[in-house]
């Protein structure tokens, strides 16, 4: 039993990034396609926003490497972290909180002019509840 236990531990350890990636990134997925309620697909686009933001951070580090600042005792690039992806992230971030607020904006003015935020009630595809 601690066997299993230790290679879970070390799975998580090692890959558990991976697997919160995924899960997130199927969350956002399937409330994107299922939801049918305005505000519930913005936050789902959110979590998927975030699941590409954690895939990529993941790539911008190495075992070993460290933070890309000038110091005396390292010489070789190799033993840098790519500062490239965490500044696309960050880029990555402000667009996503201005698309959530554009959304919000756009949530406002459709309840204003419908009612109501609810997809079949606008297009007139499932008669209300």
């Amino acid at each position: 039993m601690t066997e299993i236990l230790d290679k879970l531990e070390f799975f998580l350890a090692d890959r558990g990034i991976y697997m919160l990636t995924f899960v997130l990134l199927a969350i956002g997925i399937y409330g994107m396609v299922v939801c049918s309620n305005y505000m519930k697909k913005l936050m789902c686009m959110n979590i998927l926003q975030v699941s590409i933001i954690f895939f990529f951070l993941t790539f911008g580090q190495k075992e070993g490497g460290t933070l890309p600042v000038a110091l005396a005792e390292v010489l070789q690039a190799e033993e840098y972290i790519n500062p490239v992806p965490h500044a696309l992230m960050l880029t990555a971030i402000v667009v996503s909180l201005g698309v959530t607020g554009v959304g919000l904006a756009l949530l406002m003015k459709i309840r204003d002019i419908y009612g109501t935020i609810e997809e079949d009630e606008i297009t007139g595809k499932g008669g209300g509840k």
